[in-house]
């Protein structure tokens, strides 16, 4: 497989089209090699536009959606980055890619172990995997400039809120099946958020353990 023209094809054909323009972005999702971070066993699948399965219910989503996701963040290079379900790794790589650090909680340890996994081999040393339930964030290590939540939610939980920096964005998917928006929240000022819907999707709902007083 011509993995080059491949992610090239996905970039101008994929992602182009779903109005991702940011040039930085398409620079990073054609350096950061997503085939790196795809299961052996769907590696031809890498640059599909599919969820690809990572087993137990969990996915890398569709690349659009990573692109996009991307460019709503509108990183910088000192921004300190929280994101919730490290998954394959992959999208932490591409945060990692525009942001000074990466801090990445995932709760299944098979898939914590996957991505920091991932992201050694891609010499990647600016994200950190934690085991943990990533509801409540990552509070000790807060307040962050982005916060990602690489999974659905029913509501945003306060505690992510609070771990905004003034002028921080996070990034979740909210809602139920058949349909999840895609929503940008920034804190305006302390204790004040705005929420802007950007597109419409369906992903997998954020796992939390049986004990977890979150329902989502």
């Amino acid at each position: 497989m011509d993995f080059e023209r491949a992610r090239f094809n996905m970039v101008e054909q994929q992602i182009r089209p779903w109005d991702v323009l940011d040039q930085e972005v398409l620079d990073t999702l054609m350096t950061v090699k997503r085939e790196n971070f795809v299961p052996e066993a769907h590696r031809n699948l890498a640059f599909a536009d599919i969820q690809i399965p990572l087993g137990d219910g969990q996915v890398m989503l569709e690349p659009k959606i990573e692109g996009k996701v991307l460019q709503a963040l509108a990183l910088k290079k000192t921004d300190s980055v929280l994101e919730i379900g490290a998954g394959s790794g992959y999208m932490a790589a591409l945060l990692a890619s525009q942001a000074d650090f990466v801090r990445s909680i995932e709760i299944d340890p098979r898939l914590t172990a996957l991505a920091q996994d991932n992201l050694n081999r891609a010499r990647i040393d600016n994200v950190i995997v934690e085991e943990g339930d990533g509801s409540a964030g990552w509070p000790a290590r807060g307040p962050y400039d982005a916060i990602v939540v690489s999974a659905g939610l029913h509501q945003v939980p306060q505690a992510l809120l609070e771990q905004l920096k003034p002028g921080g964005r996070l990034l979740a998917f909210i809602g139920d099946a058949p349909v999840m928006s895609a929503e940008l929240v920034t804190c305006v000022a302390p204790g004040r958020f705005e929420t802007v819907k950007l597109f419409e999707t369906l992903v997998p709902k954020l796992s939390a353990p049986a004990t977890s007083r979150f329902q989502f």
